[in-house]
């Protein structure tokens, strides 16, 4: 030591070490994503295919709901995770930040690796009834609609809408089916409300 100077190491904290961690697993995770770059075109059918996979599965990826004496139809968050785990090269996640006696607010962060695109979207979802208070299995199950809404809506704002509407298309015509079965699924119906 020049100058009889003493030199001491101080141990990372914890919360200092997990930053530094969470910091090496983000740039891990942005250079592989830049060296092994998506193929759009087999994403787009990878994804494709899962959706349309039987008429089950695509029946999974819009969702309706009655508002107003009509039915909001739209792509759910089963379709966005299927968009999701074939797209590559990407992260997304949910969690409940708060509670009070009226609200759940779940935010939810989707983040293109590759392309460096990142939205942090936050959903508030009620918790109150029309006698009161929720009862806490059903605040759990609200907190997680609300994490699954954010998800689907960061997940929708990063990955382009060219690519989810055309595979939301493709899983509502793999419901409907061609021209030629739809009069033998009409039959079918009319079957089985006999």
């Amino acid at each position: 030591m020049e100058n009889n100077e003493e030199i001491q190491i101080m141990p990372l904290e914890g919360v200092e070490m997990q930053i530094l961690r969470d910091k090496a697993s983000i740039d891990i995770q942005v250079s592989t994503a830049q060296v092994y770059k998506r193929d759009i075109v087999q994403c787009i059918n990878d994804a494709l295919s899962m959706a349309t996979i039987d008429v089950e599965t695509a029946m999974t990826c819009g969702y309706s709901v009655p508002r107003g004496g009509k039915a909001i139809t739209g792509p759910s968050v089963h379709l966005a995770k299927i968009i999701m785990q074939n797209w590559g090269n990407f992260r997304g996640e949910a969690k409940v930040i708060s509670q009070t006696e009226k609200f759940v607010e779940s935010e939810a962060i989707a983040w293109d690796l590759q392309k460096n695109v990142a939205v942090k979207v936050t959903v508030k979802r009620s918790i109150m009834t029309n006698s009161g208070k929720m009862k806490d299995d059903m605040i759990i199950v609200t907190g997680n609609a609300a994490n699954s809404i954010a998800l689907r809506n960061a997940i929708f704002s990063v990955i382009p809408k060219a690519v989810t509407d055309k595979i939301y298309r493709a899983s509502q015509q793999k419901i409907i089916g061609d021209a030629s079965e739809f009069t033998k699924k009409v039959k079918q119906v009319f079957t089985a409300f006999k």
